[in-house]
């Protein structure tokens, strides 16, 4: 399959980590980020350690591509890690550091972002889906509401709240909210 060959591929040309990506206070030098995912159309989970201090690890941030695929399609795109340090921090202001998030939606094709406009309602035409920017989630056992009220409170790209749907949408492009 061409997802592993690129896994292997992408594997044996870099290195394990990269450096001086991430925003970090001197304290942070030492600190793991964790994220812990369920997704609820693949039923597959992962656990990975992706940054260490200021340093993200780039194997986990391949797996954490290669876990957001596009589930309809299978391909992958690199996801902007500010995504995940959002996710982290999402889970740490809400009270639940180790929870494991749940999720509907990572990367979307444009081919399944043009299917879901016209399939179901609330679809973005530029989606940040599409360009591995944004996420749909839910963290079981925190009302949804109060999911998007903590993401709201963080300040930091867009939340959308689809309380029909059980989910919030976060994404690391402009604040806003709807």
């Amino acid at each position: 399959m061409k997802c592993n060959l690129a896994l292997a591929i992408f594997t044996v040309l870099t290195s394990s980590v990269i450096p001086g990506r991430a925003e970090t206070s001197p304290d942070e030098h030492a600190y793991e980020r964790r994220l812990r995912l369920y997704h609820t159309h693949t039923l597959e989970h992962l656990d990975v350690v992706y940054r260490r201090g200021a340093e993200y690890v780039s194997d986990a941030l391949w797996k954490l591509d290669a876990f957001l695929r596009d589930h309809r399609t299978g391909d992958i795109h690199r996801f902007d890690p500010r995504l995940f340090d959002l996710l982290s921090d999402l889970t740490t202001a809400s009270g639940h550091p180790d929870a494991e998030i749940n999720i509907i939606c990572g990367y979307r094709t444009p081919w399944s972002n043009e299917f879901l406009k016209t399939h179901t309602s609330g679809v973005a035409k530029n989606s940040l889906h599409m360009q591995a920017e944004a996420i749909d989630i839910r963290l079981p056992g925190l009302k949804t509401s109060m999911l998007r009220d903590v993401a709201l409170g963080l300040g930091r790209g867009g939340v959308g709240y689809y309380p029909g749907s059980d989910f919030i949408h976060v994404d690391v492009g402009r604040v806003r909210h709807w």
